[in-house]
C-alpha cells in the first residue's frame, strides 16, 4: 500500500485525505456499534432473560478490553496506527453480526469482548490518529464534523430500524447480521482505496506516563467511571422501568443523534470560541443537574417524558466531552500522542470495570442512588475542570503548574 507524509496528501484528490478517512471510519464504526447498542437491552431481557445483575456483569466484561487498551502500545511495534483502526472495525463488525447467534450469558460474553476489542481498539487509535493529523487550530471545529457524521450514519441506521422493526418484522438476528457486515465492508473498502499516511512526528513506541499529564489523567478517568453509569443505566431504565420496546429505544436513540448531528458542529465551534475550561465546566455542571433528575425520577415518580427528554439532554453534554482531546492537543509533545491515546484509555476503564457490576446490585435495591453517586462523580470532574487554564499549552498544563513549576520530562 502506498505511504504518503501528511504535508503531500494536499496533492492527492480530495475522497483520498486524511481527513475523508476520518470521516469514514466515524461513520463505520457506528453502523455496528450503535444497531448494537439500540436492540441489547430488549435482547437479553427478551431473549436472554438478564436481570440487573447479569447486565451489570456483561457490561463489566464489555469494559474489559477497554482497560487493557495500553496493548495498543505494543500492537504498534508490528501494526501502523491506521491499519490497526482499521482492522479493528472489521472485528466490531465481525462480533455483532455474530451477537444472536450466542443467546446466552455465556454466549453474549464471548461476542461482548469480542466486540468490544475492535471498539475499543480502534477508539483509543483513532483517538490518536485525530490529534496527529487535524490541525490544532482547527481540530475543535473539524472533531465536530466527525461527531456530526457517526451521528449522521447512526441517525440512518436508527431509522431504517424504527421503520422496519414492526413494519417488516425483523429479527434481532437480521438487524445485527446487516449492522455488523456493513461495517466490515466499509473497513475493507477504506483498506484497498486510501493511502497509509505518514504523520509528522514519529510516535514512541512505549508506555508514557508524564506528570504534567496529571489532570488530563484524573479527568479521563472521572470521564470513564461518570460515563458508564450513563451508557449502562439510563437506557437500561427506559426498559425495565418505562417498559419501552426496541422501537422506542431505538426512536430515543434517533433523536439523540439527530440532535448530535445538528449541534455537534455548533459545540466545536463553542470550545474554539471559549476554550475548554468553559465547556468542560458548562458540561459538568450540566450533568450534575441531570444525573439528579434521574435520582428524582425514582424518589418522586417523575414520568417518562421528562425521562425520555434528560436522556438526550444527557447525550448532548456527553459531546462536549470533545474538549477534553483538544486539551491534551495543546499540552501535548506531538510525540506522545498514540502512547499516551492508549494510556489515557486504559484510565477511562479503570473504573468501567468494577463499577457496572457493583452499581447493578446497588441497581436491584436502589437505582435512584445509582444516579445520585453519578452526580457525586460530575461535582468532582467540576472542581477538576477548574484547574485547566484559560489558554493551556507545555507548561501551562493547569492552573498550578506554573506555581508548581513541574518540569517537562
Amino acid at each position: 500500500m502506498r505511504k504518503v507524509k501528511l504535508a503531500d496528501t494536499g496533492d492527492l484528490p480530495v475522497w483520498r485525505r486524511p481527513y475523508v478517512l476520518l470521516i469514514v471510519m466515524a461513520a463505520a464504526m457506528p453502523m455496528a456499534f450503535a444497531v448494537w447498542t439500540a436492540v441489547l437491552q430488549n435482547f437479553v431481557i427478551e431473549v436472554a432473560d438478564f436481570n440487573g445483575s447479569d447486565w451489570g456483569w456483561l457490561q463489566s466484561v464489555r469494559e474489559i478490553p477497554g482497560f487493557a487498551a495500553i496493548a495498543v502500545i505494543v500492537l504498534l511495534l508490528f501494526i501502523r496506527e491506521q491499519v490497526l483502526a482499521l482492522i479493528s472495525l472489521v472485528l466490531l463488525g465481525v462480533a455483532v453480526a455474530l451477537t444472536a447467534q450466542f443467546p446466552s450469558f455465556q454466549g453474549l460474553l464471548m461476542t461482548t469482548i469480542l466486540s468490544s476489542v475492535g471498539f475499543h481498539y480502534f477508539e483509543t487509535v483513532n483517538q490518536s490518529l485525530q490529534l496527529q493529523w487535524l490541525p490544532r487550530d482547527r481540530a475543535p471545529q473539524l472533531l465536530g464534523w466527525i461527531v456530526a457524521t457517526g451521528s449522521a450514519t447512526s441517525l440512518v441506521a436508527y431509522s431504517l430500524l424504527v421503520i422496519g422493526w414492526k413494519s417488516f418484522g425483523l429479527t434481532y438476528n437480521f438487524v445485527l447480521m446487516t449492522a455488523g457486515s456493513a461495517t466490515v465492508i466499509v473497513a475493507l473498502g477504506a483498506m484497498l482505496v486510501f493511502p497509509q499516511f505518514e504523520s509528522h512526528e514519529p510516535q514512541i513506541k512505549k508506555m508514557v506516563l508524564r506528570r504534567r499529564y496529571w489532570l488530563y489523567y484524573a479527568l479521563q478517568f472521572m470521564a470513564g467511571a461518570r460515563r458508564q453509569i450513563f451508557v449502562v443505566f439510563a437506557a437500561f431504565m427506559m426498559v425495565e422501568h418505562f417498559g419501552f420496546e426496541v422501537h422506542q429505544v431505538t426512536a430515543l436513540f434517533l433523536i439523540n443523534f439527530l440532535s448530535n448531528m445538528i449541534f455537534a458542529p455548533v459545540m466545536g465551534r463553542i470550545i474554539a470560541r471559549f476554550g475548554e475550561r468553559r465547556a468542560l465546566l458548562f458540561e459538568y455542571s450540566g450533568l450534575i443537574c441531570v444525573f439528579l433528575a434521574y435520582g428524582g425520577i425514582y424518589y418522586f415518580g417523575w414520568g417518562v417524558i421528562l425521562a425520555a427528554a434528560l436522556y438526550v439532554i444527557d447525550h448532548l453534554f456527553f459531546a462536549l466531552a470533545m474538549a477534553l482531546k483538544t486539551y491534551f492537543q495543546k499540552i501535548a509533545d506531538p510525540r506522545d500522542i498514540a502512547p499516551t491515546a492508549a494510556v489515557a484509555f486504559t484510565i477511562n476503564h479503570i473504573a468501567a470495570v468494577f463499577l457496572p457490576v457493583t452499581l447493578g446490585y446497588l441497581w436491584i435495591a436502589s437505582p435512584g442512588a445509582v444516579f445520585g453517586l453519578a452526580a457525586g462523580m460530575a461535582s468532582l470532574s467540576l472542581g477538576l475542570a477548574l484547574l485547566i487554564p484559560r489558554h493551556p499549552a507545555p507548561g501551562r498544563e493547569t492552573v498550578l503548574a506554573p506555581l508548581l513549576r513541574v518540569p517537562a520530562e
